[in-house]
């Protein structure tokens, strides 16, 4: 791969990367502190909050499958020789990367199934009583939480990967 191709390719990583946690880090540090002081209806906020994430995931999936995608041709040579792996130290960053975009996947999928189809038409009838709401607003924040925090940690190791340590 030329130096230009390679630097398309890691381009491409880092936009994706940019939309994936950029995106949610907005909606945990800005939109959803701020959604608090729009109402003080914990029903409407789980309203307002399934739209967000609905539009969030159309533009969040296609991410994290580019992330996957680059992420994996580029380190594919190395994923060639598993004997590299094991015994550099850029090759168990990149197993423990690895490890946590599984990580990250699961959780994410888990996240996005607490509000099934059935679940979101509840709360959008209103017709799911509040204690229940409550139970799932603090369960979907949990894991969106648990989500950011792999996402900065893969970063951290993306960054220990470009520098070659």
């Amino acid at each position: 791969m030329t130096a230009i191709e390679q630097a398309i390719l890691t381009w491409i990583h880092l936009v994706a990367a940019a939309m994936w946690v950029g995106g949610s880090l907005f909606i945990g540090i800005v939109f959803s502190p701020l959604l608090k002081t729009m109402t003080n209806s914990v029903e409407e906020r789980m309203q307002i909050m399934i739209r967000v994430g609905r539009r969030f995931n159309k533009v969040a999936v296609p991410s994290l499958i580019i992330l996957m995608a680059t992420g994996l041709y580029s380190s594919h040579v190395l994923l060639a020789k598993p004997d590299l792996l094991v015994a550099t130290s850029y090759g168990t960053f990149l197993i423990i990367k690895i490890l946590l975009v599984i990580a990250l996947i699961i959780t994410y999928v888990v996240h996005v199934r607490v509000i099934r189809k059935d679940v979101e038409d509840k709360i959008m009838s209103k017709q799911m009583p509040e204690p229940e709401i409550q139970k799932l607003r603090k369960k979907i924040i949990i894991l969106g939480e648990i989500t950011v925090v792999i996402s900065i940690a893969i970063l951290f190791f993306a960054a220990l990967l470009d520098a070659g340590v």
